[in-house]
């Protein structure tokens, strides 16, 4: 079995979930790779994380991205991000809430009080 021949210029794309953006200009994604058992033909389930560069930092976590293989950047780095394919909900920060509510509602405990324990009653122990 010979192996596949590349087309020049075609390069390899994957498009998977960004699980983390702790790093200077990389975001990690985590690709979902579906493929079928070599003896049993059941579909299996795989996952595989790549190191993608972001130069201008637009990845959020949980966006879903679109990158392309690349030359080496550094010793892990091997993929750059093309776009952002669908972008992760955000949640409102404090400052957005507080103007939406008030800001008393933010100091407000919500929480149900403790209700007190009941009192014995003298005559229904006897």
């Amino acid at each position: 079995m010979s192996s596949p021949q590349r087309v020049p210029g075609r390069r390899n794309e994957k498009i998977g979930e960004v699980t983390s953006t702790r790093m200077a200009k990389t975001i990690v994604v985590r690709v979902t790779l579906r493929t079928a058992h070599a003896l049993y033909g059941r579909g299996v389930t795989r996952h595989h994380s790549f190191y993608a560069h972001d130069a201008e930092g637009k990845a959020r976590l949980g966006d879903i991205v679109r990158i392309v293989e690349t030359r080496p950047l550094s010793r892990l780095k091997r993929w750059r991000l093309v776009e952002i394919v669908r972008a992760a909900a955000q949640l409102p920060t404090r400052e957005q809430i507080a103007q939406a509510v008030g800001e008393g509602e933010l100091r407000r405990d919500t929480r149900r009080p403790a209700e007190p324990a009941p009192e014995p009653n003298p005559e229904a122990q006897s």
